[in-house]
């Protein structure tokens, strides 16, 4: 390294191409970057934000461009975590830019702006055209750029369909757009999210505005954070003047989270016998200091939550912090009145649900120290974790774990290594784990705590299930609800309890059918029918979101006789509303939970007794504990069961359990109506009986057979293009390179995907089992190669390593 500093640094870029790219560094950056900032770099037409992972000085062969300028002072990613995404990028075959891109939620730092301006020939073109009349949008908007650059935002305000325009002025070389990048003032918020504190007087010689003076003083008398929005009914522009005064460091400005904590204000509770033996095992782990992983088994009910909790205190104890996972947003909520009620101002939340600048705030806090356990969704475990010493998995089962984009990792797998690597202890908790989770304590790979009852010896609820076949040849006719479902609900609202109804399936009729002809109404861009939304009278694919308005006759024929198949959520409630006038009832699934706070709303409204009746898709069947809920319906248990997938009876199983542990959850004992038209099918039967050491006895057999996981290691290999020709041609080319296949690998495929055609593109799949883990990740890496070789499209090519469906 010369004293000017190294010359070149290696980017990582959030592109589909799996390599680095060298630029150099200007003299005035030489001695700045470091590995694990961020920096702004051009990419060909473009402007974008990589991530450095190398500094040399190694003169590339070709010329090379600069680094516009360093995003970051110190690094965002340090060595672990820069360790831990090049293991994802290897593992799960995914370009290590998309990898770093996804770790890093810190978009909402930078504004990015798009400047327009004529080039030579453009200007050249706009003083011709300036001497005549202005006839159309493009003469215009040669006019408006002529006299100086403007941005994409103004030149819409003044001409209508300028984005159009200026595709085309651009592909004939008269404008240019430039990318500029901004650091945002992150002080920006909405004030109802934004506390403000006093921090010290401002010095005799400062010159403050009325409104900052006033503002001051009133936080100098009343000690403690304020909402900002609050103050602005007390003191005029009250918002402006709490971010002026944070820029002169003269009070303290925050996010506040937005975190449902009522209902969770109460002691912590005694452990019970089971809960104190598993907690001592973790804790004793912990003080270890040595990578440990413990599956915490415990029946819906159990108290794994305060294990959890109690853990975390202990890691506290021991000057360590703790991160703990959550399956998906829904849950984060409750979880978070919890352990804020417990930790405080401790506690960060990572997910989805928050803007840019909100998820930014928390990731600042975590790495800053300030935060010492974190709460978060799948990519929490990106967490910038100073001196991790738990790591908890909670539901570890679902397959919300699993990201369904590249880089398609599994959010649990990924916190074991990051566990096994920060010498960390890991918990992973699940009434009904996954298959492979339970096989690696059975083999004694994982460590097994067991809750083998419910928190104050309250009784598992009472399981029914109810012949829908039998129930159609006694009444006649055709159901969502059979005779004894109809009584049990009527009885609790009889009693004023409350009762969650589960069809996992959204809409209101599952697609609509042609009775002259047959025709069923498809998606332009996907090989599936569209699904009936009586409500936004609209027919809608779940997949890619093109929708149509409902049809009055069949498109194809023109008959009026068409008819709309299958139940939904949406048919469930307007039923029941039907058999029952008087019940409170309300919908939770994504249509209902599509607005920001609306599944709170629901959820805080069911607590608080406001619902009698809430019908949902697996929204509603994990993680919520209502003691008043004492009747849990299952509408049809069998929906899952028909996937053409080796996972489908897990799925189902796990779905069927989690839903039965809602009821019963108070001092009643709970009751659940399972209907379903397969009702000796061992998935639902073994989830009735709530028997989870008999499902996966059976399940292991099959599985051990078959040669699935865990008996063998697994990958979806996906080829897609926009033409069905090129798809094929591609599938076929894959299956000619793995043609013999190599020794102690299985190659079934190539072969249609069960969705052929999704989001516009024709998609073939190939199926890869292995014996050893190595041999497949050669085969992988070999494909990816030949993918390269050959100029494939970077995307044409999808490879899923441990695919959790198959489908």
């Amino acid at each position: 390294m010369n004293e000017a500093g190294p010359r070149y640094c290696d980017v990582s870029l959030p592109v589909p191409v799996d390599r680095a790219f060298t630029y150099e560094l200007p003299l005035i950056l030489s001695h700045r970057v470091q590995t694990g900032a961020r920096v702004w770099v051009p990419f060909g037409a473009r402007r974008l934000t990589g991530v450095v992972v190398r500094m040399h000085d190694e003169a590339p062969e070709q010329a090379t461009r600069e680094v516009l300028s360093l995003i970051d002072e110190e690094p965002v990613l340090d060595a672990e975590l820069l360790a831990l995404a090049r293991w994802i990028a290897g593992y799960y075959c995914a370009p290590l830019g998309e990898v770093l891109k996804g770790m890093l939620p810190l978009g909402g730092e930078m504004r990015r702006t798009t400047q327009y301006s004529l080039t030579a020939a453009g200007r050249d073109l706009a003083r011709r055209i300036s001497v005549t009349p202005v006839k159309d949008a493009a003469a215009a908007t040669l006019t408006l750029l002529e006299e100086r650059a403007r941005p994409a935002e103004y030149l819409a305000s003044k001409v209508p369909g300028v984005k159009v325009v200026l595709r085309k002025l651009i592909k004939r070389g008269w404008v240019v757009a430039e990318t500029q990048q901004k650091e945002r003032d992150q002080l920006r918020g909405a004030a109802e999210r934004l506390s403000v504190e006093f921090v010290r007087r401002a010095e005799p010689d400062t010159k403050l505005p009325k409104g900052q003076r006033e503002l001051l003083a009133f936080l100098e008398l009343h000690p403690g954070p304020h909402n900002v929005a609050q103050l602005g009914r007390i003191l005029k522009n009250a918002s402006e003047a709490a971010r002026a005064l944070a820029r002169r460091e003269l009070v303290r400005v925050e996010t506040e989270l937005p975190v449902i904590a009522s209902g969770f204000e109460r002691p912590a509770p005694v452990l019970n016998a089971y809960q104190q033996q598993a907690f001592d095992a973790i804790r004793q782990a912990i003080e270890a200091n040595a990578f440990q992983v413990f599956l915490l088994q415990g029946v819906t009910g159990s108290g794994k939550t305060e294990v959890y909790l109690r853990a975390i205190e202990a890691a506290l104890a021991l000057g360590k912090n703790a991160l703990l996972l959550v399956p998906e947003i829904a849950l984060t909520p409750a979880v978070a009145g919890q352990f804020f009620h417990r930790f405080g101002k401790q506690v960060a939340i990572l997910h989805s649900a928050f803007g840019d600048a909100e998820r930014a705030e928390q990731w600042r806090r975590i790495r800053n120290g300030q935060a010492r356990v974190v709460v978060g969704t799948r990519s929490g475990v990106f967490a910038p974790v100073q001196n991790l010493g738990l790591v908890i998995v909670d539901e570890e089962h679902d397959g919300s774990y699993k990201q369904q984009e590249t880089p398609r990792y599994h959010g649990r797998d990924v916190a074991l290594i990051r566990a096994r690597e920060a010498g960390a202890v890991a918990v992973l908790g699940s009434a009904t784990p996954s298959i492979e989770t339970r096989f690696n304590a059975e083999s004694g790979k994982y460590s097994l705590l067991q809750l083998p009852e419910r928190i104050a010896q309250r009784p598992m609820p009472e399981v029914e299930i109810v012949d829908m076949r039998a129930e159609f040849l006694d009444t006649k006719k055709q159901a969502t609800f059979s005779r004894k479902l109809l009584d049990e609900m009527r009885q609790r609202l009889e009693r004023s309890e409350q009762t969650m109804l589960l069809l996992n399936r959204r809409g209101f009729s599952s697609f609509m059918v042609c009775r002259a002809c047959g025709e069923r109404l498809q998606c332009e861009n996907c090989s599936v029918v569209l699904t009936h939304h009586r409500r936004d009278r609209r027919m809608l694919c779940h997949y890619c979101g093109y929708a149509e308005k409902v049809p009055s006759a069949c498109p194809k024929c023109g008959s009026d006789y068409i008819q709309f198949l299958g139940a939904g959520s949406e048919r469930v409630e307007d039923e029941l509303h039907q058999f029952l006038p008087t019940a409170r009832i309300a919908r939770l699934d994504r249509d209902t939970a599509a607005g920001k706070g609306a599944y709170e709303r629901i959820l805080r409204s069911f607590r608080n007794g406001d619902i009698d009746i809430l019908v949902g898709t697996q929204m509603i069947a994990k993680g919520h504990d209502i003691p008043n809920v004492t009747l849990v319906g299952v509408v049809l248990a069998d929906i899952g069961l028909s996937i053409p997938d080796f996972r489908a009876a897990e799925r189902s199983f796990q779905l069927l359990t989690q839903a039965a542990g809602r009821a019963g959850r108070g001092d009643t004992r709970g009751r659940v109506i399972v209907q379903s038209l397969n009702p000796d099918h061992y998935a639902v039967r073994f989830a009735a009986e709530q028997d989870y050491a008999g499902f996966y006895k059976k399940e292991i057999e099959f599985r051990k057979w078959l040669r699935y996981p865990p008996f063998a290691a697994l990958s979806n290999v996906l080829v897609r293009a926009e033409k069905q020709e090129e798809a094929l041609r591609l599938a076929s080319e894959l299956g000619r390179v793995l043609a013999p296949p190599p020794p102690g690998v299985r190659v079934m495929g190539p072969a249609e995907a069960p969705l052929l055609r999704l989001k516009n593109e024709f998609r073939y799949q190939i199926l890869l089992k292995a014996a050893r883990r190595g041999l497949l990740r050669q085969v992988l890496d070999d494909l990816r190669s030949y993918a390269e070789r050959q100029k494939w499209n970077p995307t044409a090519l999808v490879i899923d390593v441990d695919p959790i469906s198959i489908a």
